[in-house]
């Protein structure tokens, strides 16, 4: 008899779901269900929607609900909200608020891509100024409409995270005077201090009013917000940005387990506590690559890297998920910032013995026209050599050494095998010894003799 599944959720988890599903199985029913107007769109690319960077709105979207019909003969319901999921008659109660009407449908898989909500946080008299947050397409109409009509001047960031200051930068190229308002010590927490500090520098050379270790406390009338610090500032509109919670109501509700980041735990094949349930993306918690702790990363790379895992399980051909480093890199101003694996904080809260090693080079030979200054900040074990993560900032070629570093993690190589990699040269692309072979030379000098 055919295999029926139910996919809650048509971004970019539950619709690469469906279509890794179908790719492998031409036979089984597939229904994908979106609360929403919108499915498949790259989230990714709003803030450049906004900074008006992107001109076409359309060109976010990947795929409509007609073509996934068409193409892959995917039922996609769109204005349909999952309710509740009945685990003993494996069945979902679903609303179609087109029609107004609730309805069953039963399922032998279920996956549950609902992914993350924005964090709001309680701040006494928010009301008295316009503020918006970022996570949907729907929040990015409000936004470009509310751009348009009103036409600001000034702008305030609640949260110095990855969104934070790619939307400092793009409202700051639309003509706005711009504020970043952060608690933790430094905009972008999961890199170390030290690369955070030449990344804060550009900022405010940008023109970008920065405040760290500080966060705010209420909004008083007439547009003034008054931060912990007592600074007051004035701002047209606030921006929050201080991150997302996984949306788990569905699956804390059918009893399945729920990790302390909020999100839903998995197997290595991405199934729940229910063996025909699984959980890809953002509602997810799956475990870090370097030390298989819980790990919860609201990010596009693991979100499509599971709904491939759920697909190969459902259709019967199972692979593994082995975790994530969370690798991820902005674009701010005139810099590029990364990072993978372990940082420094994280590796003094887990009480890890871990050695550093930094090198400062330029993205190409110097004597060509053009290079550009890139920090690259390297931890490892000094009894192994296994790398934990690191992170790196500059002008160009940031994504060519992460992606490098990455590789060297996934692969199991020691910090001094770094030296060992072969990496192309041109004076126009790079050195001869590339700066993670240097990061892999001077880490041979802190590796404790045995």
């Amino acid at each position: 008899m055919k295999k029926k599944v139910i996919i809650i959720g048509a971004v970019g988890g539950g619709a690469t779901t469906a279509s890794q599903i179908r790719k492998l199985d031409n036979d089984i029913e597939i229904i994908l269900l979106e609360k929403t107007s919108y499915l498949s769109y790259g989230a990714c690319g709003m803030p450049y929607y906004l900074g008006d960077v992107i001109k076409d709105r359309e060109s976010l979207f990947a795929a409509t609900p007609e073509q996934l019909h068409t193409k892959k003969n995917i039922d996609v319901r769109m204005h349909h909200e999952a309710l509740k999921i009945n685990r003993e008659k494996k069945s979902l109660l679903i609303r179609d608020h087109d029609r107004n009407e609730d309805y069953e449908e039963t399922y032998d898989y279920l996956v549950l891509a609902t992914g993350a909500s924005p964090f709001i946080p309680n701040i006494p008299g928010i009301d008295q100024i316009p503020s918006f947050h970022l996570r949907t397409v729907e929040d990015m109409d409000r936004i470009k409409q509310f751009l348009e009509t009103s036409k600001p001047d000034s702008c305030t960031i609640i949260g110095g995270g990855f969104i934070g200051v790619e939307m400092a930068e793009n409202f700051t190229h639309l003509g706005m005077k711009v504020n970043i308002v952060e608690r933790s010590e430094h905009v972008i927490s999961i890199i170390d201090e030290e690369t955070a500090a030449g990344l804060q520098n550009h900022i405010t050379e940008k023109g970008v009013n920065l405040y760290t270790k500080d966060g705010l406390k209420e909004v008083l009338p007439e547009n003034t917000l008054k931060l912990d610090s007592g600074e007051m500032l004035q701002s047209d509109f606030i921006l929050l940005s201080v991150g997302v919670k996984p949306r788990n109501h569905l699956a804390k509700d059918a009893g399945l387990s729920i990790g302390k980041s909020g999100g839903v735990i998995s197997n290595e094949y991405m199934q729940t506590d229910d063996d025909s349930i699984y959980a890809v993306g953002d509602v997810v918690e799956s475990i870090d690559f370097v030390d298989n702790a819980p790990k919860q990363v609201p990010l596009a790379w693991p979100a499509h890297r599971q709904a491939y895992i759920t697909a190969k399980h459902v259709t019967g051909d199972p692979v593994p998920f082995k975790g994530m480093l969370g690798t991820a890199i902005a674009k701010v101003f005139d810099l590029s910032i990364a990072s993978t694996g372990l940082g420094e904080k994280e590796l003094k809260k887990k009480g890890y013995t871990y050695q550093t090693v930094v090198h400062e080079g330029k993205s190409h030979a110097g004597y060509y026209p053009g290079a550009h200054d890139v920090y690259v900040r390297v931890h490892f074990c000094p009894e192994t050599g296994k790398i934990f993560g690191g992170n790196v900032v500059g002008g160009e070629g940031v994504d060519k050494q992460i992606d490098i570093l990455a590789t060297a993690i996934y692969g199991g190589l020691s910090v001094t095998e770094l030296q060992e990699i072969e990496t192309c040269y041109a004076p126009p692309f790079s050195s001869p010894k590339g700066m993670l072979n240097m990061i892999g030379y001077k880490a041979a000098g802190k590796m404790n003799k045995k």
